[in-house]
């Protein structure tokens, strides 16, 4: 096992000035790691799951355990997309105010982690799929984000002193692979697409009031049917002899966090695995 992809636990203590960082797909993998990061840091955090409330749970318990502040949020993003009834969606909306009612605190930091990650290709790509992923991994992204621009105070925001601004990051999850295209994956890379160039276009829209970054990892976990070996196998596949870890990717999100002249910009943590020119996705490269 690679070494930083087991899981850890140290004394946490919950920082008020940090305020609260929601944290979508939060009940296992990537989003677990996020989560116990940013808590490590002083971040109150409020983990959403969907299928993984179990999961979601452990964390939860055990960042309140090691003297943090959790909370667990159960919701189907793609049904927060389907029942936008405005601009912004107000079912959007309300689920944010109720989770910062329940911890008692503003949310500063929204990860859209949550993602649809099929394979598919342009020659079997069916408009079902396509529009699962972009329901998915586009468009609760960017309902969340408008929904937290609005409780921000919005558009009349905009004209408040500069030493009162922003008042919250969004931290989009992207891929390395939208820096080295191929094929594979096609729906999930297209929706990804179109979540990159909605984080510029909402980092504009949306200043000074929020700030909007992407964070694009390489191969950080074993995906699909890939087996250790080859997970490992691919993990090494980059110019600095390793993809990221979890760890790397929490940690990069909470410096972004705290990174106020920082906005519009997509980090890649992955070891330089975007500049190795690849006709197909790493993970089918090893077999």
């Amino acid at each position: 096992m690679l070494a930083g992809y087991q899981s850890y636990t140290c004394a946490m203590a919950f920082d008020p000035s940090k305020g609260l960082a929601l944290i979508t797909g939060a009940g296992r993998r990537l989003g677990a790691d996020i989560a116990r990061e940013l808590a490590k840091q002083g971040w109150a955090v409020a983990l959403h799951c969907h299928r993984s409330r179990h999961e979601a749970d452990e964390v939860a318990a055990s960042i309140n355990r090691d003297g943090g502040l959790a909370g667990v949020y159960p919701a189907s993003l793609d049904d927060l997309a389907k029942q936008s009834d405005g601009l912004p969606s107000t079912t959007a909306r309300d689920w944010l105010a109720s989770i910062e009612s329940d911890l008692h605190q503003p949310i500063r930091l929204l990860v859209n982690n949550a993602s649809r990650f099929e394979v598919d290709s342009p020659t079997d790509a069916s408009g079902v799929g396509l529009l699962a992923h972009y329901q998915t991994n586009l468009v609760a992204p960017m309902l969340l984000t408008q929904a937290l621009f609005a409780m921000r105070g919005g558009e009349k925001a905009k004209d408040l002193q500069p030493t009162s601004r922003p008042s919250a990051c969004v931290v989009n999850l992207l891929d390395q692979k939208l820096e080295n295209l191929n094929p594979d994956f096609f729906s999930y890379t297209l929706s990804k697409a179109a979540l990159l160039t909605a984080t510029t276009l909402m980092a504009k829209s949306f200043a000074p009031v929020l700030r909007i970054v992407g964070v694009s990892p390489g191969i950080t976990l074993p995906s699909a049917d890939q087996t250790l070996a080859e997970f490992e196998r691919a993990h090494r596949m980059t110019p600095l002899g390793a993809s990221s870890t979890p760890q790397d990717i929490a940690q990069a999100i909470a410096w972004l966090a705290s990174a106020k002249a920082i906005t519009g910009v997509n980090l890649l943590v992955d070891g330089g695995q975007h500049l190795i020119p690849s006709d197909r996705d790493v993970m089918f490269q090893i077999r």
